[in-house]
């Protein structure tokens, strides 16, 4: 069980000192994914009777879970970006035309 909490308490201080800059949705997905696969293998391996080797296996697991799913969820988020932005340029060009057509309506008007 030392082993476990020792390990803990290294994996936290590693993921509180490396986050000078906020994390991405990838990252973000890949450290609840490893959290939650080391506490979830952690309970299972315990039952088993081998907790560390448990926590290690589901950290592993929910690393890689984690990072696939963060990775989607960034690829998603970038293509609403994108769409968004082609939503504001095509506003643009009509908010665009439509005061060329009214500076041609006031000047037939003349």
């Amino acid at each position: 069980m030392k082993k476990i909490t020792n390990t803990s308490a290294i994996v936290l201080a590693v993921v509180f000192l490396g986050c000078s800059e906020p994390l991405t949705t990838r990252e973000k997905g890949a450290v609840v994914g490893t959290v939650g696969g080391a506490g979830l293998g952690a309970i299972i391996g315990s039952a088993t009777g081998n907790a560390g080797a448990g926590a290690g296996i589901g950290a592993a697991v929910g690393l890689l879970g984690g990072a696939l799913i963060g990775d989607q969820m960034q690829a998603r988020q970038q293509q609403d970006a994108d769409v968004q932005r082609q939503i504001q340029a095509q506003q643009a060009e009509i908010d665009r035309q439509q005061r060329e057509l009214d500076r041609l309506k006031a000047q037939q008007a003349r």
